[in-house]
């Protein structure tokens, strides 16, 4: 029988030569991910476990990314237990100065490689499709069970293919691709699925546009967002020193739930408009929207090729003076080479604040957070009604070109319309 990706990965993972949709299994995980939200509920639970032990130190990670550094003292309690809890059992520890947004960190280390299965306590945990691993969002409960056992018990999801033709025009990125699929189907409409990206025009894009495609999977409810693992994932895992690996590719025959064909030749930017991630917009229709923040970075498009993109258009301008503008590399490595290129001089020299790595505004934590009314413009992944702050802001959804033109002009345009 032909099988899809996501279906050859589940396989390997519980010694299954065939899977289908529907079936129940108990898989083995490559690695255990979570934050200090996620890891502190877990800690409860691993805790009710009698006798329980840590199944494999080095395939949990614990990272903080959330609330870090500490903003306040409730915060700081957080990650101090998890700090314990992890030098207790011998786990890895990322904690502010060496650590990131977990999505970022674990692939840029060499943690994760192609046809891994992991289970992270935090739904964006599909962002490692990008490079043909299985990464999936899970409760913390689940995730204290993993802990404990090595296993994950799921159902084999349904597959989904969303193919890409054609040559995306300037400015156009993984941001709009992603933007405008979940836009044609919606936010349920992949729901417990296994989104399955594919076609000629990804390979105009790079690896951090897989990544950031990858990353809002959940934005249409999938359980997984998959890449197949191909020479532009080898040459990115050999550069983190890793030269394993499963290359697994979807039979040709494999049956999918739905079929979804993209022409993306004459995609402009997209922009995803208050109050969920499916209300996308060309950005040439926004242009009359005022902005009173902008946000570059944190998980969906904090790599180096993103910070890239935003100082592309930062470079000898200046933000614009009712604006303010915050960027959030997402991890230390990224920081230090966008120090090194000059990108961080390029975005002091406009005005804009650079942020320790962290995910601080997307969830209204800090770094950022929005008053009464305020409107902002992020490269984040979700716009919900009071996601990064007071109920009455508004969050629009853009990529790192657009996020940075409309923060020199005022308003949402695109960088054509500087």
């Amino acid at each position: 029988m032909a099988h899809t990706l996501a279906e050859k990965i589940l396989a390997e993972k519980c010694d299954q030569k065939e899977l289908y949709p529907g079936q129940f299994i108990n898989a083995r995980v490559d690695m255990v991910m979570a934050s200090e939200l996620s890891g502190v509920l877990a800690i409860e639970e691993f805790e009710k476990i009698k006798g329980a032990r840590v199944w494999d130190p080095k395939k949990v990670v614990f990272v903080m990314d959330h609330f870090t550094p500490a903003k306040d003292i409730k915060s700081a309690e957080i990650v101090k237990q998890c700090r314990e809890f992890a030098a207790a059992h011998g786990i890895r520890f990322y904690d502010v100065g060496r650590a990131g947004i977990q999505h970022i960190l674990l692939p840029e280390q060499g943690m994760i490689v192609p046809g891994d299965l992991i289970a992270g306590a935090d739904s964006h945990t599909c962002t490692h499709g990008f490079i043909g691993a299985f990464g999936t969002g899970i409760g913390s409960t689940d995730a204290a069970v993993a802990m404990a056992l090595g296993e994950l018990w799921m159902k084999v999801p349904e597959s989904v293919k969303f193919v890409y033709h054609g040559k995306p025009q300037k400015w156009v990125r993984g941001k709009d691709l992603i933007l405008h699929t979940i836009a044609r189907i919606g936010v349920e409409g992949a729901r417990y699925q296994a989104m399955e990206f594919m076609g000629e025009a990804l390979q105009h894009l790079d690896m951090s546009d897989r990544f950031s495609m990858a990353n809002m999977a959940i934005e249409a409810g999938a359980k997984a967002g998959l890449f197949e693992a191909d020479e532009m994932t080898r040459s990115f895992i050999r550069a983190r020193g890793r030269e394993d690996g499963l290359y697994l590719q979807s039979d040709p025959d494999a049956e999918y739930a739905a079929v979804y064909e993209f022409d993306v030749s004459e995609f402009e930017p997209f922009v995803a408009v208050p109050f969920i991630p499916e209300n996308v917009k060309p950005v040439s229709q926004l242009n009359e929207v005022e902005i009173d923040q902008a946000v570059i970075g944190m998980c969906t498009n904090g790599n180096l090729e993103d910070l890239r993109a935003a100082a592309e258009i930062l470079k000898g301008h200046q933000i614009h003076p009712r604006v303010r503008a915050v960027i959030i590399p997402g991890s230390q490595k990224v920081y230090l080479d966008a120090l090194r290129e000059g990108l961080i001089e390029i975005f002091i020299q406009a005005n804009c604040s650079v942020s320790t790595p962290t995910c601080g505004p997307c969830l209204g934590g800090h770094m950022g957070v929005l008053a009464a009314g305020e409107k902002c413009i992020s490269t984040s992944n979700r716009n919900f009604r009071g996601r990064m702050g007071h109920t009455s802001s508004e969050l629009y959804l853009a990529n790192p070109y657009v996020a940075a033109a409309s923060a020199i002009a005022g308003r949402i345009i695109s960088p054509d319309d500087l």
